[in-house]
């Protein structure tokens, strides 16, 4: 096989590249959900060390360990940051009282602000895992709870040059509150060489409950150490900042000591650096989800512009469409072209429907119509098709295979009518298509003129679907066009020409990829107007009901002329009197006309408009 475009090859490597940043960035910064009530369910599996113990879990031996802080010591500890509105606040309050505290940050945070996790760590405060989309790691798979975790250390290596191994598990609460998925959970987790941190006194400030009932929360009852449970994100937080403001104070005041979950509980090596390969790795998932949100917003962006212009276009389409055919209905009438016409039908392996198209061709109303199939070097037996047919009227051309302009020319250069009409080689035209599309050309200054082309094979779903974008490709946008002067395509499927226009540019451009548009475009620079097939059709608006005729005897006429099935049945015209109305002396039945039994006047319109 030969090896790819080059265009191909760009668009495929830049849909692989949106779908991976897309992707990634659904994966680390995807759905995020506040803390909220802890999940409890069975605790039959939680060892009792565990259920009794302390804030800190340490699963990482054959038998878990737990610990507590020192007495009257307090490890604040924030969940969910970093936020860009809230953690620079908690910052400046435990900077104001010379405090640190545990930060327990989520990779997506971490992803969309580095700038402001590192200035965490800058102020000599601690990071926490906790998790990169606030995952319940109870109820995630082991695939899903290492990606969550992984991404979140890469995320926090890239934006501090820090790893942690303390995590907190999304919607814990207290040692006593584990239940058998949270201690799978944990069992993983010290596999892994990670930490566990809970919390003793939890603030519910993500309630919002009021400044009185946090500070309460917030506030140890004995001299017993405690990790206190707060959140940096998730919401308003002017109440926990004002409950900080408050117990910081009032603790202090009584000799307790503020620090980290590490440095309360006497932890070492829970935090260290990261090598440099490491923490580019960070880099490049920051870049890549910072990146693929910022092209997920303007992707958004762009879906409701296109959204708006859909709707703009269906307003505008429906309009013209409207002022289209009132147009078609008050535009004076012309005499009918009757000109021969020549249909040249390119051809390329077209085997399996060449036949249909031909005798279509031949089936037209219009007379006198001649068809030229130029073969274009067809491996098929399309040429033996219609030498087979040995068809009056019928032209084959054969030759070497040079695409489609190139077989469009030749057969211009054969045609000997002014008036040519350019089909595919799988088109099946109605009996009235060739009649009707050369009717504009009664104005000597159209040159071209676009056909309406449809759907016949439209049962299945896939074909309904074609038949609507044809319905508004072909029909409505081009009435637009119409209206606007302004077409750029004759449908190559089919469309009719002025032969001597389009010689006297050179013939079909065949240096080109859109040979249609280019032709047609050519056409309006040179001077010839092109447009649509149903501008310039002849005659009179379609008539009224049947019953709009008054006459009793006309009356009796259209009945039998409904009940024959007729759409053509006249009467024979009577000499009108003086005086009289003509009208009633003569009977129309024919579809295309409004009954003339309503007029009053002495003239008749030609006996040939039925």
């Amino acid at each position: 096989m030969p090896p790819p475009k080059a265009h191909w090859a760009l668009l495929a490597t830049l849909l692989f590249a949106v779908t991976v940043l897309l992707g990634l960035t659904a994966l680390v910064g995807g759905g995020f959900a506040a803390d909220g009530t802890p999940r409890t369910v069975a605790a039959t599996q939680v060892p009792a060390a565990v259920r009794d113990g302390g804030p800190i879990i340490d699963p990482r031996g054959a038998e878990p360990v737990t610990s507590r802080l020192q007495p009257k010591t307090v490890a604040l500890t924030f969940d969910d940051g970093p936020d860009p509105e809230w953690t620079p606040r908690v910052l400046d309050v435990l900077a104001r009282h010379g405090i640190h505290a545990t930060f327990f940050v989520t990779g997506g945070q971490v992803t969309r602000h580095p700038g402001l996790t590192a200035d965490i760590v800058h102020r000599g405060h601690e990071l926490g895992n906790h998790t990169a989309t606030h995952t319940d790691l109870g109820a995630a798979g082991d695939v899903r709870a290492q990606i969550e975790l992984r991404a979140t250390d890469l995320a926090i290596a890239g934006a501090a040059g820090t790893g942690t191994s303390l995590v907190r598990p999304p919607y814990s609460s207290t040692a006593d509150a584990v239940d058998d998925a949270g201690w799978r959970a944990a069992t993983r987790l010290g596999g892994e060489g990670r930490l566990l941190v809970l919390s003793e006194l939890d603030s519910q400030d993500w309630r919002r409950p009021g400044v009185d009932a946090i500070s309460a929360a917030i506030t140890p009852r004995t001299d017993d150490g405690a990790v206190v449970l707060l959140h940096d994100a998730g919401g308003d937080r002017s109440e926990t900042l004002a409950a900080l403001d408050r117990v910081i104070p009032e603790l202090k005041a009584k000799g307790w000591r503020f620090d980290t979950v590490s440095g309360a509980a006497g932890l070492t090596g829970t935090t260290a650096g990261v090598d440099g390969l490491t923490r580019f790795g960070g880099w490049l998932l920051i870049a890549a989800v910072q990146t693929g949100e910022a092209l997920s917003t303007v992707l958004g962006w762009l879906l409701v512009a296109a959204s708006a212009l859909a709707l703009l276009r269906t307003v505008l389409v429906l309009v013209t469409t409207a002022i289209h055919v009132r147009r078609g209905r008050a535009a004076p009438s012309r005499p009918p072209v009757r000109e021969p016409v020549t249909v040249i039908v390119p051809a390329y392996n077209e085997e399996a429907g060449i036949e249909a198209t031909i005798r279509s061709i031949l089936a037209s109303d219009h007379h006198p119509t001649w068809v030229i199939v130029v073969d274009d070097g067809s491996t098929d037996g399309t040429a033996d098709v219609v030498e087979r047919l040995a068809l009056r009227r019928v032209t084959l051309i054969r030759q070497q295979n040079a695409g489609k302009p190139a077989a469009l020319n030749t057969g211009l250069a054969a045609a000997r009518t002014e008036l040519v009409v350019m089909v595919d080689g799988d088109t099946v035209l109605e009996p009235g298509t060739v009649g009707a599309v050369i009717q504009p050309f009664a104005d000597p200054s159209v040159g071209a003129v676009s056909g309406n082309a449809k759907v016949a094979n439209r049962g299945g779903l896939l074909g309904r679907w074609q038949h609507i974008e044809y319905v508004i490709g072909f029909n409505l946008d081009r009435r637009m066009y119409d209206v606007g002067e302004c077409m750029p395509t004759v449908p190559g499927a089919v469309g009719a020409f002025r032969r001597s226009a389009v010689l006297a540019l050179g013939g079909v451009p065949e240096d080109t990829l859109a040979e249609d548009t280019d032709l047609t475009m050519a056409l309006e620079r040179d001077g010839w107007r092109v447009v649509y097939e149903q501008e310039a059709a002849p005659g009179p608006r379609r008539p009224r009901r049947w019953g709009s005729c008054g006459n009793s005897a006309t009356a009796g006429a259209t009945a039998r002329c409904r009940r024959s099935g007729s759409t053509g049945a006249r009467s024979s015209p009577r000499a009108p009197r003086a005086g009289s109305a003509a009208v009633a002396s003569r009977i129309c039945c024919c579809s295309r006309w409004p009954c003339p039994c309503s007029r009053r006047s002495s003239t008749w319109p030609p006996f040939s408009a039925c």
